[in-house]
């Protein structure tokens, strides 16, 4: 659901409502409307016409309708807009997260399918599209630039070049270039980005950003070259820079330890600009099911001293501004009538959700399933290994059977640093350092000879077992987490036989399991029952692992690949450096015994 073009003779006859020489299909009346532009909250009725609003009108005024319902004592806001989110975070299949969210009051999303692209190419954007149609949920996509994130460094399933962001951004589902993850790409302009930016540029959409740990001159040359937006937030002070240079925000809810301090530094500021979004970004489905997408970041910030008016206005006017869809985010005569009723500001439960002027949701349920498309076949098959053994997770050394070698290693969670180990071999085995772990990769997607890539781990703490993932941003390649050979084998070759997913394994056996059969990371359960499976895994493995947060969490896992950011990080090609752009060999010295 995607139009924003109200057809003539509906207009037409939202003209005659309003004007009341018709009556109104549907009529909400004694309810409280949050105005979005001027901050006010005003009691009025609202009526429908078709899809859109045809009138804000005092209370009483008509009462002429088709379906009236009296909505006393609710507050009502613009359905809220979620400008950035990876529907592949949720592991469930399009039709199921919509199930989820429109509920809860979200009724449009900015879908960047990077990580279905990552796996299948320009097949998977198309079958974002079109698993997406006739939803409840308005499902905006955009054009994946990050295919791979960070070219010459990893290894995804497809390359996206200029011609195939083309492609994408001709189709009219699409409403922009995605988040530009190659930032090192942009700012020394690379080939590939400028032709990717160019496309964008001439397109005439949005052009999202991801901005990590950019500022001063290079957080102004990114900007320079056409990027608009960023949810890609470190810190408060992070954030207002971003601010004032010129980006829209989109504060995202999937670090909620950095909120507070964003909360406290917008509430400083002279006003809150209009170019302040949310966003979700990546969440998983018992969190989505259990406290809720966008509204949980808005209760959050709420909680963190913002007002409630001002949170709502970000999660709709703002980001209807942002989305250049007039047609959204306010409760106003020719929008389209997405609408929430909440029961309190304080409380913010969705007693009525409307979507399109009908009536989708009441007190936090769906009032139907939302069907799958049909003619939309899912793609499946993509764990393109054979078996592995336990001797495919022993960490060796080129010319060294026995003796010490002086290693680089990954050091520490999110934010990863170099450091330096000298480890013992045995039997041209590495035997690894206490305190240490080991992290595995080896690529997917049959782009190349998939030689298993090793490297050291420091500050994970000594893993009692294995986890592995198929879901690991943003290549998704094979990735596995372990100490023990033994361990680390079992749950690699669990995800290798289901199709992928995510393992947890211990003392040679498996532990858990949530398989994802579709790209190697979206499920065929239903919800409830993917939640209750992947909230098993996620607590079954502190047998695993000791969780430190914010950084060392399970959520980590998916992230413990990610080349584009600055520091050390395991691709499916080597050890790599973020920052230098370099794959760097691990060995920096060995001693063989002497005979």
């Amino acid at each position: 659901m995607t139009e924003n073009i109200a057809p003539l003779p509906l207009r037409q006859r939202a003209v005659q409502a309003a004007l009341g020489k018709i009556p109104f299909d549907r009529l909400l009346i004694n309810a409280n409307v949050i105005d979005m532009v001027t901050g006010e909250i005003r009691e009025a009725d609202i009526g429908i016409t078709g899809n859109m609003i045809a009138s804000v009108h005092p209370r009483g005024k008509f009462s002429q309708a088709e379906n009236i319902d009296d909505l006393t004592g609710h507050y009502l806001s613009p359905g809220l807009i979620d400008t950035h989110v990876h529907i592949e975070s949720s592991h469930l299949s399009p039709e199921k997260y919509a199930g989820i969210v429109v509920a809860q009051g979200t009724t449009t999303v900015f879908w960047d399918p990077h990580e279905l692209a990552n796996v299948l190419g320009v097949a998977g954007v198309k079958y974002a599209v079109e698993s997406s149609r006739n939803l409840p949920l308005r499902v905006i996509c955009a054009a994946p630039s990050s295919v791979p994130s960070t070219p010459g460094l990893e290894m995804s399933g497809a390359d996206f070049k200029g011609q195939e962001m083309q492609t994408m951004l001709s189709w009219p589902e699409v409403a922009g270039v995605a988040e530009v993850m190659d930032m090192h790409g942009v700012i020394n302009g690379s080939e590939r980005m400028l032709e990717i930016l160019e496309a964008g540029i001439n397109s005439g959409k949005l052009i999202e950003g991801h901005a990590r740990g950019l500022k001063d001159e290079q957080l102004q040359a990114y900007l320079a070259a056409g990027v608009t937006s960023d949810h890609e937030l470190t810190s408060a002070e992070d954030a207002l820079e971003k601010l004032r240079a010129g980006l829209t925000l989109q504060i995202r809810g999937s670090h909620p330890y950095l909120l507070p301090d964003i909360a406290a530094a917008l509430q400083a500021l002279p006003h809150l600009s209009s170019q302040i979004t949310l966003c979700t970004d990546d969440v998983p489905p018992d969190h989505l099911l259990e406290k809720g997408g966008l509204i949980a970041l808005i209760k959050l910030l709420i909680s963190y001293g913002l007002r409630a008016e001002d949170v709502l206005r970000m999660a709709t006017f703002n980001a209807a501004i942002r989305m250049q869809r007039a047609d959204l985010g306010l409760i106003a005569a020719g929008r389209t009538a997405d609408i929430i009723a909440f029961d309190s500001l304080e409380n913010l439960h969705p007693h009525a959700v409307y979507v399109a002027g009908n009536c989708v949701a009441r007190e936090g349920k769906l009032l139907f399933t939302p069907a799958a498309a049909s003619g939309v076949t899912p793609l499946r098959d993509t764990m393109r290994l054979s078996a592995l053994s336990a001797d495919d997770f022993c960490l060796k050394i080129a010319g060294l059977t026995n003796g010490k070698a002086r290693l680089r290693n990954i050091k520490g969670a999110r934010f990863t640093q170099w450091s330096e180990v000298t480890v013992e071999v045995k039997d041209g085995v590495v035997q690894l350092p206490e305190g240490f772990s080991m992290i595995w990769v080896q690529h997917r997607h049959g782009r190349h000879d998939a030689t298993p890539q090793m490297a050291l781990l420091e500050g994970w703490g000594e893993l009692r077992g294995a986890i592995a993932t198929s879901y690991s941003h943003d290549s998704h390649n094979l990735v596995v987490l372990g100490r023990s050979p033994a361990d680390m084998v079992v749950a690699a070759n669990q995800l290798i036989s289901s199709g992928g997913g995510m393992a947890l394994s211990q003392n040679g056996t498996l532990l858990a399991k949530v398989d994802m059969p579709i790209a190697g990371m979206l499920s065929e359960l239903p919800a409830e029952q993917l939640a209750e499976q992947f909230k098993n895994l996620r607590e079954l493995s502190a047998q695993i692992a000791d969780w430190e947060p914010p950084y060392r969490v399970f959520k980590a896992i998916e992230g413990t690949c990610l080349a584009c950011n600055a520091g050390p990080h395991l691709t499916d090609l080597g050890l790599t450096d973020g920052g230098l752009r370099e794959i760097v060999d691990p060995v920096l010295e060995i001693w063989p015994d002497k005979i």
